[in-house]
Formats: structure tokens, sequence, C-alpha cells
């Protein structure tokens, strides 16, 4: 029987105007209750190739199992991720230096229950009652800074590493990884987004796009403010309602 999904959503993804290729990847499946953003580390050889190959086995795991199985998969698989790039294909790169990483953020929602599950500066937002929180927190040295109270958000976002990650999927040896349950309200509304992203658009004209009936006029209104501006980095968005 054809269960169909209370969930609906829309993606996009853009090299932007600067960079030469995209090394953001996306996973958009409404009837799965999961969705995925992985951002290739830029700069490194490889990114793209690891951001595809996170969606791509994310997109291979059972659904046939209850929520915290499949959060414990996402979790084991993420582990399992890690290792290959940190050790397999950094070897086969043959030099040190070349790092094959990416960030991810996941969300997983099935009824009431929701999660998001996370390593690097992709973020997942939510907008509920008419108000915008994020749900994940930055793995960079720009909030690392901040937590640290060694320097101000002011500060700390001019500071010539601030863009500097402190984890992501093969960047190292152990992939230490963020997990936030919580409970779905009805009218939630989510977005998954790279730093392309978010770095190009102001919370306001996040909450504005978020607050719209259609995730993809949504994502639409999004990327129209991202690119009018300098567009420096890839962009990608999963905007996702009821």
């Amino acid at each position: 029987m054809l269960v169909v999904s209370p969930w609906r959503s829309a993606a996009r993804t853009d090299t932007g105007k600067v960079r030469a290729r995209n090394e953001d990847a996306f996973l958009d499946c409404p009837q799965d209750g999961l969705w995925v953003v992985a951002d290739g580390m830029g700069g490194y050889q490889g990114g793209d190739v690891a951001s595809q190959l996170i969606v791509a086995s994310l997109a291979d795991l059972p659904v046939e199992q209850s929520f915290d199985e499949r959060l414990t998969a996402i979790r084991q698989c993420l582990h399992w991720l890690n290792r290959r790039l940190s050790q397999e294909l950094t070897i086969v790169a043959e030099r040190p230096e070349n790092i094959i990483g990416s960030t991810v953020v996941v969300l997983l929602v099935e009824g009431s229950r929701g999660a998001c599950i996370w390593a690097g500066d992709s973020r997942c937002y939510l907008w509920r009652a008419q108000r915008l929180y994020q749900l994940s927190k930055d793995h960079s040295l720009q909030q690392q800074l901040i937590d640290e109270h060694q320097m101000t958000p002011a500060e700390a976002r001019v500071h010539p590493a601030a863009h500097a990650l402190t984890r992501a999927v093969g960047a190292a040896e152990h992939l230490t990884l963020d997990v936030l349950e919580f409970e779905v309200h009805p009218g939630d509304a989510y977005l998954l987004c790279s730093d392309g992203l978010y770095n190009g658009i102001s919370g306001d004209a996040l909450g504005n796009a978020l607050s719209l009936a259609a995730p993809h006029i949504a994502v639409e209104r999004l990327f129209d403010g991202a690119l009018r501006g300098s567009a420096r980095d890839n962009l990608t968005a999963v905007v996702i309602r009821q």
C-alpha cells in the first residue's frame, strides 16, 4: 500500500558566482522523512567526492526500521564514512595535505519525533510560531572563539581563520557527531543549508522565506536573495514542511 508522506520539501544547489565547481550535495526524500546537506571541504581535492559519497550512502540506508534504529544507522554510517575518507581515500591521494572531507547536516522525522545530526558548519533551522531557531551549532573556529569567551561574535566573524572547521567527516581519524532530538509540531518548517547560503542572506530573510507555504517557492526566495550578493561559495538549501 502506498503511504503518502505528510511532508513536502524542495531542494536546490548552485555553484555560485566564483567557484569553478560545486562541492555541495543534498538528499531530498520526504517519503522517507530524511534530508541531508553536505558541503565538501573547499580548496581540497575531492570535496565533491566526499559530499556525494555521504549523500549516496545515507540514501541507501534501510527505512523499514524504528526511528531509534534509523538514527543509530545514520550515526554508524557517518562514522564508517569518516574512517573511509580519512584513511583509504587520503592514502590514494598520496599527499597528506589532500584531505578529503565534508560537512554534513541530517534531518530525520517520523510522526512527532525529529532529530538533527551534524558535523561542521552546515546548518539546520526551525521556523515555528513565526520565529526562527538555529537547531545546529557550527563546528568552526569562529564558534569556538565565541564559546570560549575569547572574542565577541563581531570580533570572531572577522578573524582570519573564522571559517576553519573544527569537525568534518573525513577530516580526522575520530569523528564526533552532535545529535539533537526534538518534538515535531504541526506547522513546523525546516531549512538545511550550506554556509554559502546562510552567509549570503540575513536571518530576517531566512525567516521570511520559511514563512511561505510552498517549499519550492521558499527555496527560490532564498536563492534570489543569496545570488543578488557576491555568492562566493557554493549554495545549497533544502526546505521541509508539513
